[in-house]
C-alpha cells in the first residue's frame, strides 16, 4: 500500500513536471546570440612552474590563475566517449532531457522514499553548473529542463559537450578541463592518455570522492563502471577494457608548502611581471630547505592547537648567513585560510621591538652596564594629554643596567632610552636594519606599537647573529626554463648596518632573555647550545612573538588571532611563541655542530658590579662579567663597596640577579 501510494505521489509528480515543461517550452523565448567560449583559449604548450628547494627536492606547483577555453577537437575523443558512457548514453539521442533517464531516477527515488536521482542528462547538468546552485527541487528541476531545451536547440551536440567540459568542476578548486588536467596530470587536455581520460570522466559525479586524488577503492570502482559500460554501447572492446585497468596512471605530485609556494608566486610576479604564471613552464629553485619546512609546519600546527585551536600562528626561519628564507608558514591550514601571516600580516610586536632600541643604543655610545633607574615618568601628549608609561604587572625596581632592563623587559626605561636617544635616530636606524615604523607613534614605539610583518622583522634581527651585516631576504635563488637550458640567478647581496661590537654586545644581552629574563622556558636549550632572543607581547595579550637566534639559524614565532582578541591572562611570547619556537629548532639545528658567536677584537672583557657599572673590588657583594665597545669599558674601581685606589677584583663571583620575569604591556 505505501509502495503504491509513494509510486501514485512520484507519477503524479513526473506528470506535473512534463506538463510544465511542455507549457514553458511553448511560451519561452529564444536566447540571445552568446558566444560559447567565455574565458580565453588554452595557449599552445602550457606547463606550470615547478618549484624545487635548495637542494634539488620538488617542493609544489605554481599554477595559472585563469581559467581557459579548450576546444571540443582539443579534448581527446576517448575523453568524450567515457564521458557520455557513464553520465549521459543517450546524449545524441534526446532533445535535452531524457524521458528514460527521468522515468529511471523516479523509480530509484521510490525506492529510497526520498529525491535521490535526478535523471540529468549532460545538457541538464551544463544548465545546473552555469545558473543553478541549492538543493534538489521540483522548480529547479523545472527550470534546469527548460534551458536544457533550448540549448539543445540553439546548439548542436558538440557544442554542448564543449560547454560542458568548460564548466563542471572536477575537484581541489579544478573547473573546466583545462584546470583538470593542468592540476592532475600537468598536462594540456590533448595529451591525456587513455586512462588519464577515464579517470577525469569519473570525476563530475562527485568531486570530492571521484577525483583523482579522491578514495583510491572509490575512484577504482568508478573507473570500472565507465569502462564497463564503454564496452556495453560498444565504444570499446572487452579486451580493451582489460588492457586499460591493467595500466597505472601516475598523478603529478601536489606538492608541500603552500604558504611557501604561494610567496613564491608572488615574487614570480613581482619580478617577471603577472603573465609569468600563465605562461609557466619554469623551474624555481627556492631558498627552502624542505626538512626544515616540514618541521616548522608540524611546530607550528601542533604549538598553537595546543592552546586554542581557533589560534592562528606564523614561523619564518632565515639563513643569518645568507638571508635565505629556510622556512615560512604563514598559517595553521592553507586550504581552510591561504592569508599569509608571515609576508604580509602587519601586527604590533610589543616587546619584541626592544632589541633594536638597545642595539641602537650601543651605536649611540651608550654601554650594557649603563644605569638607569625605571621610576614612573610621565611624558605630554599634546593638549593637556600625558602618558605615563608602566612596567608589567605595575612593579618597578629601581636601578638597572641596560643588560637587565632588556632581560627583564622593563618598559618605563625601555621608553626612557628611546627618549634619551631621540625618535627620529631610532626610526632611521630601525629602517637599515629593513623595519618602516610610523614615526606619529613616537615613545610608544619602545613598546612595539608600530606595525611590523613577521618576516621583517626576523631579517631585523640577522645583523645581530651576524656581525652587523644584514643580508637581503631571499625566497628564490634561480629560474630555469622547463629544458634548464637558460637561468637567471638572484645574487646575494649583503650590506653593513651596524657595527661587529654592537651586534655582538646585543646578542649577548639577549642570551640572558633566554636563561633567566622572559624566555627563560628555553634555558635547557642554551644550556646545549649557544641562543639569543627576545619576547613579545602587546596590549591585552593580543599578540605574542618570540624571535630567537643560533649563529646558524634565525627563527621568529608570531601566535594570536586573526581578528585581534585578548588571548588571555598568560598569554605572552615567553609561554607560547618560545615552546613552539624551542621544538623547532632543536630538530631543525640536530646535527649540526655547536657553535658560538664570534667577538670581534673591538669587544672588551670586564668584571663590573652592576649596582654602579663600575670596575668590581673584592668588596663588591655581586659582580658580573660585562662585554664593551673598546674605550667605552669604566676604568674607576667601584667606590661604592671598595676604597679609593682599591684594585679590582681579579676573581670576583658571578651572580646573576634575581627579579621577577616581566613581560611588554602597550599603553
Amino acid at each position: 500500500m505505501v509502495l503504491c501510494t509513494l509510486f501514485h505521489c512520484k507519477h503524479h509528480r513526473l506528470l506535473c513536471i512534463c506538463g510544465l515543461l511542455l507549457v514553458l517550452v511553448l511560451a519561452s523565448t529564444a536566447f540571445a546570440g552568446e558566444n560559447i567560449a567565455v574565458y580565453p583559449y588554452l595557449p599552445k604548450g602550457y606547463k606550470s612552474i615547478r618549484v624545487f628547494d635548495s637542494q634539488g627536492r620538488f617542493v609544489g606547483r605554481v599554477l595559472a590563475e585563469k581559467r581557459y577555453w579548450v576546444e571540443i577537437d582539443q579534448i581527446p575523443v576517448f575523453l568524450q566517449k567515457a564521458l557520455i558512457a557513464v553520465e549521459d548514453a543517450r546524449f545524441y539521442e534526446h532533445s535535452g532531457i531524457d524521458m528514460r533517464g527521468i522515468a529511471r531516477a523516479l523509480v530509484k527515488d521510490v525506492m529510497k522514499g526520498r529525491m535521490a536521482e535526478g535523471g540529468s542528462t549532460i545538457t541538464q547538468q551544463l544548465i545546473k553548473n552555469k545558473y543553478f546552485k541549492g538543493e534538489k527541487t521540483i522548480e529547479r528541476k523545472v527550470r534546469e529542463g527548460i534551458l536544457a531545451m533550448e540549448y539543445e536547440n540553439k546548439y548542436s551536440k558538440k557544442q554542448i559537450l564543449e560547454m560542458y567540459f568548460n564548466e563542471v568542476y572536477f575537484g581541489n578548486g579544478a573547473w573546466g578541463i583545462a584546470q583538470a588536467a593542468r592540476l592532475y596530470f600537468d598536462k594540456t587536455p590533448q595529451e591525456l592518455s587513455e586512462m588519464e581520460c577515464v579517470i577525469l570522466a569519473a570525476t563530475p559525479k562527485a568531486p570530492t570522492h571521484y577525483n583523482p586524488l579522491g578514495d583510491p577503492a572509490m575512484i577504482d570502482k568508478r573507473k570500472r563502471l565507465i569502462l564497463s559500460q564503454m564496452v556495453s554501447l560498444k565504444m570499446i572492446t572487452s579486451r580493451k577494457a582489460k588492457e586499460l585497468r591493467s595500466r597505472r596512471v601516475s598523478f603529478t605530485k601536489q606538492g608541500e608548502a603552500p604558504y611557501y609556494v604561494a610567496h613564491v608566486r608572488k615574487k614570480l610576479m613581482e619580478q617577471y611581471g603577472p603573465d609569468i604564471i600563465e605562461q609557466g613552464g619554469l623551474d624555481v629553485i627556492t631558498a627552502m630547505d624542505l626538512r626544515m619546512q616540514r618541521l616548522a609546519e608540524k611546530a607550528l600546527r601542533e604549538g598553537v592547537q595546543r592552546i586554542n585551536p581557533q589560534l592562528q600562528g606564523a614561523l619564518v626561519a632565515l639563513d643569518p648567513k645568507t638571508g635565505d628564507v629556510l622556512a615560512a608558514v604563514g598559517g595553521i591550514d592553507f586550504i581552510e585560510n591561504p592569508y599569509d601571516r608571515a609576508f604580509s600580516a602587519r601586527r604590533q610586536p610589543g616587546s619584541a621591538i626592544k632589541p633594536l632600541i638597545y642595539a641602537a643604543a650601543l651605536e649611540k655610545g651608550y654601554t650594557a652596564g649603563t644605569i638607569f633607574n625605571d621610576a614612573p615618568v610621565s611624558y605630554g601628549r599634546g593638549n593637556g594629554r600625558k602618558w605615563t608609561p608602566k612596567n608589567f604587572q605595575r612593579k618597578y625596581y629601581g636601578d638597572l643596567t641596560l643588560r637587565q632592563a632588556l632581560a627583564y623587559s622593563n618598559n618605563v626605561i625601555s621608553v626612557k632610552l628611546l627618549d634619551a636617544m631621540g625618535v627620529p635616530y631610532f626610526v632611521d636606524f630601525a629602517s637599515r636594519l629593513g623595519l618602516t615604523l610610523n614615526t606619529g607613534n613616537d615613545l610608544t614605539l619602545a613598546l612595539g606599537s608600530g606595525e611590523v610583518t613577521l618576516h621583517d622583522l626576523v631579517g631585523a634581527y640577522m645583523p645581530f647573529a651576524n656581525g652587523g651585516l644584514r643580508p637581503r631576504s631571499r625566497t628564490i635563488i634561480r629560474v630555469f626554463d622547463r629544458n634548464r637550458r637558460t637561468w637567471t640567478e638572484t645574487p646575494l647581496s649583503i650590506s653593513s648596518v651596524i657595527s661587529p661590537a654592537s651586534a655582538f654586545i646585543t646578542t649577548q644581552m639577549l642570551k640572558d632573555v633566554l636563561t633567566y629574563g622572559t624566555a627563560k622556558t628555553l634555558k635547557s636549550f642554551v644550556m646545549k647550545r649557544p641562543a639569543a632572543g627576545k619576547t613579545g607581547t602587546t596590549d591585552d595579550y593580543r599578540d605574542a612573538w618570540f624571535i630567537g637566534y643560533t649563529p646558524q639559524i634565525i627563527a621568529g614565532v608570531w601566535v594570536g588571532y586573526d581578528r585581534p582578541k585578548p588571548g588571555g591572562t598568560g598569554f605572552t611570547g615567553g609561554a607560547v611563541c618560545a615552546p613552539v619556537w624551542g621544538r623547532f629548532m632543536r630538530n631543525a639545528l640536530a646535527g649540526k655542530p655547536v657553535s658560538d658567536f664570534s667577538k670581534p677584537d673591538t669587544v672588551v672583557r670586564v668584571m663590573i658590579d652592576p649596582e654602579t657599572n663600575e670596575l668590581a673590588t673584592p668588596e663588591c657583594p655581586v659582580c658580573r662579567e660585562e662585554f664593551y665597545i673598546a674605550g667605552t669599558e669604566p676604568t674607576k674601581p667601584c667606590t661604592k663597596h671598595g676604597v679609593p685606589n682599591q684594585e679590582p677584583a681579579l676573581v670576583p663571583q658571578l651572580q646573576i640577579p634575581s627579579q621577577p620575569v616581566q613581560e611588554v604591556e602597550i599603553p
